[in-house]
């Protein structure tokens, strides 16, 4: 979807958008939110980060999901000044080469892969609010970006939240590893310990996730994972994105590609066991490893993404219960 025809669905008589999931945990879905809701989650976002008419904003993310469309109607809503180049990995040499007078950027929206290519950039620290989403940020990119004097933040949120619902600083001197609801957001867990949010203005129900959560005294949060990236082996209960935090050092893998995932496959003597799928360069350095929950190694030409760059957990279990 170009930006031109979501603004034309924007423009409709309807009162709905229609809106695409990105599929990284199961099949990718089609739902449908008001467009008031939409403009609240908007406004939310520009009081939080105090954005004023005028400010600038980069769209560099494709209209065909919920962040970038949430760009555009941040843009609408608050009167930004929109600066759309074609979604890249290195959206700010297109930026420099489409408007080469540009010097500030009140507001960017980009996944960690367009950060860690656009890290050497002049243009990355004249970004004065720039927001990190769809994929976890890496110790090692989280590092390169703690000495900017910009506000960088991580993002939380899914399409079912219109967006984002809290965000995390991680420059500066106030970085930290809780995130923050913005105002009007509140979250709780349940007895499962997966996050709950109530945010009447996004949502006419509250939405229970699938995000196993630990929550502050202050009502801040942090993410361990997924419930449904929970290996259960042998009796163990064995959360995959603690796995591949675990092993990103000793793989020395980069930020720019994902080229290793950890999976299940069924197990005749623990009921499921952790693999680990690799790519070919990185063979030699998981051969390697001896890690206890690691029961195999398995390669593969390339790590199933969803069209949004996530990692497809449902085609990588596929890919380990055929090996």
């Amino acid at each position: 979807m170009t930006t031109e025809d979501f603004l034309n669905e924007w423009r409709s008589p309807s009162s709905q958008v229609r809106l695409q999931t990105s599929g990284s945990t199961g099949a990718p879905k089609v739902l449908y939110a008001d467009k008031e809701r939409l403009r609240a989650s908007a406004r939310m976002t520009c009081d939080f980060l105090g954005l004023r008419e005028g400010d600038s904003a980069l769209l560099c993310l494709s209209c065909d999901y919920i962040a970038g469309k949430m760009m555009v109607v941040r843009a609408l809503e608050r009167g930004l000044q929109l600066l759309e180049v074609t979604p890249s990995n290195r959206p700010l040499e297109t930026l420099e080469r489409e408007h080469p007078d540009i010097c500030s950027i009140g507001l960017a929206a980009m996944v960690p892969s367009q950060v860690f290519c656009s890290i050497d950039h002049p243009l990355l620290p004249c970004i004065r609010n720039l927001i990190i989403g769809g994929g976890a940020i890496s110790p090692e990119l989280e590092e390169k970006l703690h000495g900017l004097p910009n506000a960088v933040w991580s993002s939380y949120g899914m399409t079912e939240t219109l967006s984002h619902i809290a965000l995390r600083r991680v420059n500066g001197s106030k970085a930290e590893e809780w995130y923050t609801p913005l105002p009007g957001v509140s979250v709780s867990l349940n007895r499962d310990d997966c996050l709950c949010i109530d945010a009447p203005a996004l949502s006419a129900q509250p939405l229970v996730t699938n995000d196993i959560a630990e929550l502050s005294s202050s009502g801040s949060f942090r993410i361990l994972g997924r419930r449904d990236n929970v290996i259960i082996s042998g009796g163990l209960k064995l959360q995959t994105e603690v796995l591949e935090t675990e092993l990103r050092p000793l793989l020395a893998a980069s930020d720019d590609n994902i080229s290793f995932c950890v999976t299940s496959r069924p197990s005749a003597k623990f009921g499921e066991e952790a693999v680990l799928l690799v790519v070919p360069e990185l063979l030699p350095l998981a051969s390697e490893i001896h890690h206890s929950y690691i029961k195999a190694v398995i390669l593969v030409a390339e790590i199933p993404l969803t069209a949004t760059g996530k990692i497809d957990r449902a085609a990588a279990r596929q890919l380990a219960a055929a090996n």
